[in-house]
């Protein structure tokens, strides 16, 4: 009497983790691509703040002769009569958990440096500034009175 042999079809154990390792590698190069973009996209949210923030600076040293303090700039009752239309979410860093500037600069926070130092606005007038942004990945971003 013969022997019947029945056909298996499938994927084989190598097959399969082949396919395992592919799939793997696709994977961890579409995390560490989406991971640097996300990471670029704060590095530009910091500039756009700077930026703006640096506006309504030059535009408040335009009607006043001279620059806010940090203290004035930490002052939300001053900000909304002397910045009126600075969006507040433009002194946080996208990292950040406060809307509050600091006087020298870290990651996660904006620096505000007014200048010359010591400057109050009512014995020295504060007649420049500094803006400073932490990026991500290195190096910082400066914005300062022209």
């Amino acid at each position: 009497m013969g022997y019947k042999q029945t056909k298996q079809s499938g994927f084989t154990i190598v097959e399969l983790l082949i396919v395992i390792v592919v799939i793997g590698i696709l994977a961890t190069l579409v995390i560490v691509t989406f991971t640097g973009v996300q990471q670029k996209a704060r590095n530009t949210k910091r500039q756009t703040d700077l930026v703006a923030i640096d506006g309504h600076l030059e535009a408040y040293n335009g009607t006043n002769g001279y620059y806010p303090t940090l203290a004035n700039m930490n002052d939300s009752s001053f900000l909304s009569s002397n910045m009126q239309g600075l969006d507040p979410a433009a002194l946080q860093d996208p990292t950040g958990s406060s809307q509050t500037l600091v006087s020298s600069p870290v990651a996660g926070a904006y620096a505000y440096v007014p200048t010359p130092s010591g400057c109050d606005n009512t014995t020295t007038q504060c007649t420049g500034f500094t803006l400073t942004a932490t990026l991500e990945g290195g190096g910082t971003y400066v914005k300062q009175s022209n």
